[in-house]
């Protein structure tokens, strides 16, 4: 993320002087920084999505990430599906969660996208009731980034920065066919069923058409 954002640029110059021993700050205005508020940070934005979703019936999550193996974020998921949140969750790897269970997770969604490219990054999307909230950064929902590493999840802040991660790149995973795997509810993924045909939708294609240099 290219900045000019002062709290989100004094939170960066904080870190580095926690890291290298010069401040014990822990607490930042705009960062979510891992060991001390990431946890606490990812708990509060599904909270606020259960509390919107009873207001306006329209609760979305799209949450991108390495791996889920966390026990209280797969917890605080399985919660938010049993209120209504619909959630969709791409998961490259290792995925604790299982989706489709009967009043357990019945509103959840599971695929991991291979391809070319090996997918590294970690988006977490909002709806918010509208008010549409992303963070991107390097954690994963693991006890290892949570609970013992240094890890940042950053906002991004500026309407159209968000529409453009939400209908240009998370849109593009969750129509992904070619290199898609869908989990089953008792943990299998199985290739996308239109994964063999021609034009079979791929998002890493896409992303070079539209985004290579």
């Amino acid at each position: 993320l290219f900045t000019a954002n002062e709290e989100i640029g004094a939170d960066v110059s904080d870190l580095f002087n926690h890291l290298t021993g010069y401040s014990a700050k822990t607490r930042y205005k705009k960062l979510l920084v891992a060991p001390h508020s990431i946890r606490q940070g990812l708990a509060r934005l599904i909270e606020q999505e259960i509390a919107a979703h009873k207001k306006n019936g329209d609760g979305h999550m799209i949450l991108k990430m390495n791996a889920l193996e966390d026990p209280g974020m797969v917890r605080s998921l399985y919660e938010a599906s049993q209120a209504g949140v619909k959630i969709d969750l791409i998961v490259r790897g290792v995925c604790s969660l299982r989706p489709g269970l009967p009043g357990v997770s019945d509103n959840i969604r599971v695929k991991s996208v291979l391809g070319r490219f090996l997918e590294h990054s970690r988006i977490y999307y909002f709806h918010n009731g509208g008010n549409e909230q992303i963070y991107v950064g390097s954690a994963d929902m693991m006890p290892r980034n949570l609970n013992r590493r240094v890890e940042i999840l950053f906002p991004i802040e500026n309407p159209k920065l968000i529409r453009r991660v939400r209908d240009g790149i998370l849109e593009q995973y969750l129509r992904d066919e070619a290199g898609s795997w869908l989990m089953d509810s008792d943990g299998n993924f199985k290739r996308d069923p239109h994964a063999h045909l021609k034009r079979a939708r791929n998002s890493q294609a896409y992303f070079l058409k539209h985004h290579g240099s």
